[in-house]
């Protein structure tokens, strides 16, 4: 009541420069999103407009969808890890329920509603029943959720009814529905918060939940409650994920747990508890979308763009740490406010509107320094790859620059870090920013098909890398044949056994097609040879961490086995070190792809062979066959790189 009677007092003037500072400091999530906003349409002339804004909206959805879900638990001092994996066993439900069990869709979209109604309830029980703490529950549950949806699926992704992929179509031909399923559960959130006994219970458990149990609160069953509605809440959001990919990921939404906990507390909310509102959350998961989306815009490094992404999100934040630490030093210890036009509040005003511009100063100067995807030529081509997580991809992206920069056009590399979603976006991106053609290394052939039809609409012609794409159209595919790798694969190494033995065999990432299709190539060749028994066979995600530990566990249960097949090399040289003095000498392994690590240890004798892809060449051809398709030029259907097995005997050449 003082300040506003003071602040009346002070003029026009006075009030306007109130104003200001109220809303840059008062709404810091707010001001950083007007500073991106204003920052790329600066920087970008594709990112003021209608389509792409709808893009921004649609890439929010389901990051908004899941924080939703966790301001509740968080509003009450909890924490939830577990909104991922829930929205991917419930899409995975939904799918397998109205599609290999016959349910009809309406009972199958309840069944997968419930599921996410139940992992949440379990993780309620064990915090408020079993006492254990929010991050060990929910850690639990993220796990479990995880593995069910790859049991249920078998590690396959699972079309999704049509009549439920209509949540990820638009109305109208331009309005997304994704955003109108945002918009509604925001409402929804802001009016459970707002104006329901338990929105009101949630904050004073926050505040102080020993207060809140001696006021008479059943604090236990609230916490259940709450928790189920971060499962309802994660549910939806994965039933929209999976509309917009035409398929039930299993591996779907990996990650997502911490963007919505990051898109809450950008929001304003507290993981102390007791603040925190759905408007707030709305414009923290909008801050990271624009950010994604400006940055693919602007061309910026795959690998700054994470950089850029962090320190963003760390000034919002701190902007909104140093508005609440303004707020609650307002006051003097008498309980009478500071005048704003006092000297001590004029020096904290400027220092913070001085903050405030450091971080539009930050914003700018960040996303122009690394902008270093643009060579400066006039065709334009976007190459969407899987992941730069794994040597492969990061040749098939040298091959890929290295022939632009010889042909003088500008190429936009992105990272879809193993998520058919962000992948999507980046193809909305790509899409409306005008590129000339689209590489496309899809996560998931089924997966990516929606994002390459709405190119196929714009006219792009979209040129498909190492994985094939389904339910679209291509100009073509430029890729070496991964079942015929995996036979070759099974003949080298059972050439090498001369027929007999036992193998184990590490597979690739749940769910991938380079995966499926290697290990279905290397199972169709072996039973040419019946005198060798496939005695394990284990997922270690192409990676050689995961190799080395499967391997080593393998190796306990299996030690008598004389031969390992990797569905890359990466895993192969994990199984190498696990096995020791035995790898090349009693036991023989062969890899995939041909990395220059793999190649290094075929040379020395520890991994007997790889398949090498050439991942260069096959970047290479992918940017030759995407200029042509920009130009209309015939082109084949498919261009095959050819598959060969690389020994000690060859090495050289390949090295």
């Amino acid at each position: 009541m003082a300040t506003d009677t003071l602040v009346s007092k002070t003029g026009a003037g006075g009030t306007a420069g109130h104003t200001v500072r109220r809303l840059l400091l008062d709404n810091g999530a707010l001001s950083a999103l007007v500073v991106l906003l204003v920052a790329m349409s600066l920087l970008s002339g594709d990112f003021l407009t209608t389509q792409n804004l709808l893009n921004v909206g649609v890439q929010a959805a389901v990051t908004a969808i899941l924080a939703f879900g966790v301001t509740f638990v968080i509003v009450s001092a909890g924490i939830d890890l577990s909104v991922g994996s829930v929205a991917a066993l419930s899409a995975t439900v939904l799918a397998w329920s109205a599609t290999s069990d016959g349910v009809p869709v309406w009972l199958a979209v309840i069944l997968a509603v419930a599921t996410g109604i139940a992992c949440g309830f379990v993780n309620g029980a064990l915090v408020a029943y079993g006492k254990l703490p929010p991050f060990i529950a929910t850690l639990a549950m993220l796990s479990v959720a995880r593995g069910l949806s790859l049991v249920i699926s078998q590690g396959r992704p699972i079309p999704f009814p049509d009549s439920v992929s209509v949540l990820g179509d638009t109305l109208g031909g331009w309005l997304p529905v994704p955003v109108l399923v945002m918009i509604a559960m925001g409402l929804l959130t802001a009016l459970i918060l707002a104006r329901t006994y338990i929105g009101r219970s949630m904050y004073a458990i926050g505040g102080n939940e020993e207060a809140a149990r001696l006021s008479g609160l059943r604090v236990k069953k609230q916490k259940l409650v709450i928790y189920a509605l971060a499962g309802l809440f994660a549910a939806v959001a994965g039933i929209v994920l999976a509309s917009r990919l035409v398929s039930a990921q299993p591996q779907a939404a990996q990650g997502y747990e911490l963007d919505a906990i990051a898109a809450v507390v950008i929001g304003g909310a507290s993981l102390a508890g007791g603040v925190g509102k759905a408007s707030g959350t709305l414009i923290g998961a909008l801050i990271l979308a624009v950010l994604r989306n400006g940055l693919n815009l602007l061309s910026v490094s795959a690998f700054w763009q994470q950089v850029v992404i962090g320190v963003v999100i760390a000034l919002a934040v701190l902007l909104d740490t140093l508005r609440r630490k303004a707020g609650s030093g307002a006051v003097s210890a008498s309980g009478s406010s500071a005048a704003p036009g006092s000297p001590g509040s004029g020096r904290k005003g400027a220092m913070k509107a001085g903050l405030a511009l450091v971080c539009v100063a930050a914003v700018i100067a960040a996303v122009t320094f690394f902008n270093s995807g643009s060579s400066g030529g006039t065709t334009k081509v976007g190459m969407s790859l899987s992941t730069l997580n794994n040597p492969f991809f990061v040749q098939m992206k040298e091959g890929a620059q290295a022939e632009a920069k010889k042909a003088g056009i500008d190429l936009t590399v992105t990272d879809a870090q193993n998520d058919a979603a962000q992948q999507a976006n980046q193809l909305q991106n790509f899409t409306s920013s005008g590129v000339n053609s689209i590489i496309v290394n899809p996560v998931d052939s089924d997966a990516v098909g929606p994002g390459v039809g709405s190119a196929n609409k714009a006219g792009i012609p979209v040129v498909a890398a190492d994985r094939g794409v389904n339910g679209a159209k291509t100009a073509t595919l430029v890729a070496s044949d991964n079942v015929a790798g995996g036979k070759l694969a099974a003949r080298a190494l059972a050439d090498k056994l001369g027929g007999k033995g036992s193998i184990v065999v590490l597979q690739g990432t749940a769910g991938t097609s380079a995966s499926r299709e290697r290990g279905a190539g290397f199972a169709e060749g072996i039973k040419a040879y019946p005198g060798i028994k496939v005695v394990a066979t284990q997922p270690a995600d192409f990676d050689r961490t995961k190799g080395l530990d499967v391997m080593t566990n393998l190796l306990q249960s299996h030690p008598g086995i004389t031969g390992v097949f990797a569905e890359n090399d990466e895993m192969a040289l994990g199984a190498t070190k696990a096995l020791g003095g035995k790898a090349g000498k009693s036991v023989s392994v062969v890899g995939f792809d041909g990395t220059p690590d793999g190649l290094k240890a075929v040379e020395a004798g520890t991994l007997y062979a790889s398949m090498a892809q050439q991942p260069k060449e096959l970047g290479r051809i992918a940017v030759q066959n995407a200029v042509r398709a920009a130009d209309d030029e015939k082109i084949e259907g498919m261009v095959k790189v050819p598959v060969k097995v690389v020994t000690q005997k060859n090495v050289a050449d390949f090295s």
